[in-house]
């Protein structure tokens, strides 16, 4: 038996960064693996000149999400204001009492309405915390959580629990899993069918079922200087919760 960690992820708005170039800066439709553990290494205190803790978190652990409602998409305009050089600043104010100014101009992708459940589990058992520790530390965050950008706070309790099974697909086939969505995110509009992403060097039992790869770049490699590598992520479709049971969420 595996034991996984389980918590849910919803806020009106969330970005899930992909490759960026110029101006442009897109979302994907589902949480990266970068967003899901530097929202657990925020709730664990992390910071990101902790190269260490950040390299130990990001190698310790395989993560799943399952995409209940991709949401709807909204661009943003941006135009920012921001100093020259290579210098940092505390605060904003700081920022703007730099002698100089330039302007940058940008179009940002965000999801509307967008809610997941993500699975997290251990790959070996060599784990700097662990899944109880990582349950209080999101129940009683260090520092604020957000959904992929600092404009995008999480507007609906994690209810992080852990659940333990003998493969991600007895877990997700179990009743208690598959039971319905929390009342109070019922009315959105679930997606049809349903998602399942994973780690595709883990054992899930979803091995022998039809799924597919895609190509990511969302494995941290430097959380200071924002630099990530290639991931290979299965998915599966899945059947919609919609129409399913009412929950009062634990």
């Amino acid at each position: 038996m595996q034991d996984y960690l389980i918590f849910r992820l919803y806020g009106p708005m969330a970005s899930w960064g992909e490759i960026a170039v110029g101006e442009y800066r897109p979302s994907y439709a589902h949480p990266s693996k970068s967003a899901v553990l530097g929202l657990m290494a925020a709730a664990l205190g992390l910071t990101r000149e902790d190269e260490s803790a950040q390299s130990r978190l990001a190698a310790a652990y395989a993560i799943a999400i399952r995409v209940h409602s991709s949401g709807t998409l909204l661009q943003d305009y941006h135009t920012v204001q921001t100093p020259g050089g290579s210098k940092r600043y505390d605060t904003r104010k700081d920022e703007l009492k730099a002698p100089k100014l330039h302007t940058i101009l940008s179009t940002r992708d965000y999801r509307c309405d967008a809610f997941y459940t993500v699975y997290v589990w251990p790959r070996n058992h060599e784990v700097p915390y662990s899944l109880d520790q990582i349950v209080s530390a999101l129940q009683y965050p260090v520092f604020t959580l957000y959904l992929g950008r600092k404009s995008c706070p999480v507007s609906f309790p994690l209810l992080p629990k852990i659940r333990s099974a003998a493969s991600l697909k007895g877990l997700i086939e179990d009743a208690r899993e598959s039971e319905s969505i929390p009342i109070a995110l019922e009315p959105l509009s679930l997606n049809e069918s349903q998602f399942l992403y994973w780690d595709s060097d883990m054992e899930t039992g979803f091995e022998g079922d039809t799924h597919h790869q895609i190509m990511r770049r969302d494995m941290p490699l430097n959380r200071k200087r924002w630099q990530f590598q290639d991931r290979i992520e299965c998915y599966v479709a899945l059947p919609s919760l919609a129409g399913g049971h009412r929950h009062v969420s634990e």
